[in-house]
């Protein structure tokens, strides 16, 4: 088995597995449903698990993150990353509760575990934590 900090990988014939890890959340998936079955019987025997079944996403804490920055009614774009040209650094102002935006950033980090498509856009976010603008705000809605 190859590891990385949060993601195994098992190659067991032509069979292939990941196992994906953060804090205490568990996502495996695998080529064949014995495979998953078999490795799922071998990680409860090691270790005490439940067995939440099938992956949906984190539909409850994507709405909870939508409500807490005022966007439980919003509508679904193709794109995650605004495509739209940002003013000039001298026109942006800095955010009055940087704390708030440092925490949903935080928030959405977690989510990259269940939705990595959304790593990117999340990943600019991070990198605007020290000091975000209302440019940056707009970009984390």
């Amino acid at each position: 088995m190859r590891a990385n900090s949060f993601l195994f990988v098992l190659r067991m014939g032509i069979g292939m597995a990941y196992l994906l890890l953060y804090i205490d959340t568990m996502v495996l998936t695998a080529s064949s449903t014995e495979l998953l079955h078999h490795i799922i019987a071998k990680l409860k025997s090691a270790f005490t698990m439940e067995d939440m079944g099938e992956q949906h996403g984190h539909a409850n804490y994507v709405d909870d993150l939508l409500k807490r920055v005022g966007m439980s009614n919003c509508k679904w774009v193709a794109t995650l990353a605004n495509t739209k040209p940002k003013p000039s650094a001298s026109d942006r102002k800095p955010i009055p509760d940087a704390s708030f935006y440092r925490s949903m950033t935080g928030a959405f980090q977690y989510l990259t575990v269940m939705r990595p498509g959304i790593a990117y856009t999340v990943k600019q976010l991070c990198l605007r934590m020290h000091s975000p603008t209302d440019v940056h705000a707009a970009m984390l809605k």
